[in-house]
């Protein structure tokens, strides 16, 4: 086990399964040189407490639980990266996350429900990255959040 995953065991995590995409048309990550694009993340299945998969903020889902949501989207993420490279300590740092809310119209806390994922990537990496958090009226099968972003691959 290497350090990145080492970390994530303190920290009481282990990585769910890969998602598994439906189609042969698309692929949960795509590498051009030394940066991996991940495709948008959701959740098949929650597996931590206080992960919401399906829902809306500003009807049924409290920030705090979006926060949760993030995360496990993170660590299917990190499944993910993973799969595609063998190692996590293969990656340097996390470069940009775009992160999707389903939420209403006037809910305004999206940053604060995507940091779920950006904390988890901070504390794993050390460095900042780039982030974009919007609202969505609607995302696929009704998921929550919705993440993807690109990762620095070490040379």
């Amino acid at each position: 086990m290497g350090a990145i995953e080492s970390k994530l065991n303190a920290m009481g995590y282990t990585l769910p399964p890969p998602f598994t995409f439906p189609k042969a048309n698309r692929t949960g990550c795509t590498q051009s040189g030394n940066v991996l694009f991940l495709s948008g993340h959701g959740l098949a299945l929650p597996f931590l407490p206080g992960v919401r998969q399906a829902g809306k903020f500003g009807v049924d889902i409290t920030v705090e639980e979006g926060y949760a949501t993030a995360r496990a989207v993170a660590l299917t993420m990190l499944a993910t990266i993973k799969q595609h490279t063998g190692d996590l300590d293969r990656v340097s740092r996390c470069l940009r996350l775009f992160g999707m809310v389903n939420c209403t119209g006037d809910f305004t806390q999206m940053p604060q429900v995507i940091d779920g994922a950006s904390d988890l990537f901070f504390d794993l990496w050390g460095a900042p990255h780039a982030r974009s958090a919007v609202g969505h009226a609607a995302l696929p099968r009704g998921i929550a959040v919705e993440i993807n972003g690109e990762f620095e691959l070490a040379p």
